[in-house]
């Protein structure tokens, strides 16, 4: 597939801390790429730059393979956005707040407004103030403007960030149906696994300014493995006999009563067994499979995304 954006030691510095340090980003045409990382880590400023909004410090961005800053006028009239808040005027209607935008972005045809409203299901509220709307409304309404001009990239910054689960669940059917039937390419970032999860073809993890990997979610499935999951009274003790009577055992603490067993699967019953007659509580058995958030905390050492 077509690389859409590539950066090349994409790198930004303010003083002595490096933002955004050295990214290596590919994103390729018809692909939801899902941009991961923990809040601060450097997703929001290198969205800035892919816009045109901050200036590398160093580094070469291409889009649509041309060089952005040669082209900048060019590339970014075939580019949607959504970077952090949406800006609009309140004690107007979404309508008459797109009709604003459509013209600053030189959209003449008559029907795009009804079109972008329809799209995001919008039609419906023509004349309720964009002061009344929920959150979940009002990022439907940034994602109406930023599909006005019909791009061909779409960028969002934290698309679902503030939403309720209806919210959130409507945002992420709405970026799925844009992908699926305008074709577009969709870069979104998040720190919300469980979203990338459910939405993204390919992922990049960035942590602290570096991108540490990029990965596809088939790879990814291959990659992760079934484990036994035992929830037990004394966690330590339980270790301890696991060690004992299963050699070559695999398995990982994972603190309050919860062990992960990566070997020896199918032997459930003898597990069980082993640490009841030792006197050990077992009030979960169960085979399960990594997730997105088990590698991702492999992946940064430790902690959690948020």
């Amino acid at each position: 597939m077509t690389a859409v954006i590539r950066t090349t030691n994409l790198t930004k510095q303010y003083g002595t801390q490096k933002a955004v340090d050295s990214l290596q980003l590919n994103v390729k045409q018809g692909q939801i790429y899902g941009f991961l990382g923990r809040n601060g880590a450097g997703k929001t400023t290198t969205i800035r730059m892919l816009l045109g909004l901050v200036k590398p410090t160093e580094g070469q961005i291409e889009i649509f393979g041309e060089n952005l800053y040669k082209h900048q006028k060019e590339i970014l009239r075939r580019i949607g956005s959504m970077v952090e808040h949406s800006g609009f005027y309140e004690n107007l209607t979404g309508r008459e707040n797109l009709l604003i935008n459509a013209k600053l972005m030189g959209v003449h045809k008559k029907s795009a407004i009804e079109e972008a409203l329809e799209i995001v299901g919008l039609e419906q509220e023509t004349k309720k103030l964009v002061g009344k709307y929920s959150m979940g409304m009002k990022q439907r309404l940034g994602i109406a403007r930023a599909i006005l001009h019909h791009p061909e990239l779409l960028i969002l910054d934290e698309p679902t960030n503030g939403l309720d689960p209806v919210g959130i669940k409507e945002v992420r059917r709405l970026i799925k149906s844009l992908a699926e039937e305008r074709k577009l390419t969709v870069l979104i970032s998040s720190h919300i696994l469980t979203e990338v999860e459910q939405l993204a073809d390919q992922i990049g993890i960035i942590h602290q300014g570096k991108l540490l990997e990029e990965v596809s979610f088939e790879e990814l499935r291959t990659r992760n493995r079934n484990y036994i999951e035992l929830q037990v009274s004394n966690d330590n003790k339980a270790s301890m006999l696991l060690e004992q009577h299963f050699a070559g055992v695999e398995y990982e603490a994972h603190g309050e009563g919860f062990l992960r067993v990566y070997s020896h699967m199918g032997q459930q019953g003898k597990l069980n067994k082993l640490l009841v007659e030792h006197d050990i509580e077992v009030t979960r058995v169960a085979v399960s499979e990594d997730r997105l958030e088990d590698y991702f905390i492999k992946l940064i050492g430790g902690g959690t995304i948020g």
